[in-house]
């Protein structure tokens, strides 16, 4: 059984990757409804959130469908993150996360996300004041480092669980590689195997089908699998993982049908939580992912980036049935 504090997570869990602008709470019920053991919120100025800054304070919204979940966080500074801290433990997740790992140069510069993997000593010193400001259990995402000549993961795994991290989720990339290139696993497995090491240890980089999660599973020994861009418009690889790992077999494809089911709810839980206007102009950005592959989608796919209400895109859908009706759906 793989625990975070008292956390029981099942033997091998598969958790949500936090993702700006994709891991909010509508999209976070929908792969919860599909087999994700541990959901993750979109990471979390702490300098906007000491602020009240409302796109901060709002990305605190948490339900108890979505349990157990962890808040991310990002920053830089100590007394900034140890604020965020005290405000996080009283929205109580059962976790408090902190971002090493987003290789994106605005964050970056402030020496924040991945910045901060050109600086151990203060990764390490931020992490310890935040463990020592809350009760909740602390874990980290990062990479392997900052670049090719600085992939000191095994180090950092050491020293952050000295100081009480509770749990380690590892991107087989550098900041350097942003996401370009193969995760590499192999140094994720290395921190595994390292007897000193006895937190649980969750591999993330390119987990892209129920047969590579397997492969990686048994491959590299670790604890659990987190899986990011590929559950993007397609939560049902959760389900399709863990059928696999459980009995070798794949459920087949989603039909249209469940796609358009899907998006609605999206739609519907995504208006609901940001209103009208935000719900669906955010929306657009998951249309291509969720019917990706479609033969001619092209045109519903312009019309429902143009849709204005809900009922203009049941309409949209309404139509997509009928048009691929009796055929080939895919390309």
């Amino acid at each position: 059984m793989v625990r975070i504090g008292n956390v029981e997570l099942g033997e091998f869990p598969l958790l949500l990757a936090p993702m700006e602008d994709v891991s909010d709470p509508p999209f976070r019920a929908l792969c919860k409804s599909q087999g994700c053991d541990m959901l993750y919120t979109e990471f979390i100025s702490v300098e906007g959130l000491i602020r009240n800054a409302d796109k901060s304070i709002q990305k605190l919204d948490i339900s108890d469908e979505e349990r157990p979940i962890g808040i991310q966080i990002f920053g830089s500074d100590r007394d900034s993150m140890v604020q965020a801290a005290e405000i996080i433990e009283r929205t109580r997740p059962e976790i408090l996360d902190i971002n090493y790992g987003c290789p994106v140069k605005k964050v970056v510069c402030k020496m924040a996300g991945a910045g901060i993997l050109q600086d151990i000593d203060k990764m390490v010193s931020l992490t310890k004041a935040v463990v020592e400001a809350t009760s909740l259990p602390v874990t980290v995402k990062t990479r392997l480092g900052w670049d090719d000549q600085s992939k000191n993961i095994e180090e950092v795994a050491e020293r952050l669980q000295d100081i009480g991290i509770q749990a380690l989720s590892i991107h087989g990339r550098t900041r350097k590689q942003m996401y370009t290139g193969e995760a590499d696993w192999s140094l994720i497995a290395k921190v595994k195997e390292n007897p000193r090491i006895r937190i649980p240890i969750f591999g993330n980089g390119d987990i892209d089908s129920p047969q590579k999660a397997k492969l990686y599973k048994e491959r590299y020994n670790v604890d659990g699998i987190m899986i990011g861009r590929a559950s993007i418009g397609n939560p049902w690889i959760f389900r399709d993982v863990k059928q696999y790992l459980k009995d070798g077999t794949i459920p087949p494809e989603p039909t249209l049908d469940d796609r358009i089911q899907a998006v609605l709810t999206h739609l519907h839980r995504s208006i609901l939580w940001k209103g009208l206007k935000l719900g669906i102009f955010e929306m657009r950005r998951h249309y291509t992912n969720y019917f990706r592959g479609y033969r001619e989608v092209k045109q519903f796919r312009s019309r429902l980036v143009q849709a204005d209400s809900f009922d203009e895109v049941v309409h949209i859908t309404e139509d997509m049935r009928a048009f691929y009706s009796g055929q080939e759906l895919l390309v």
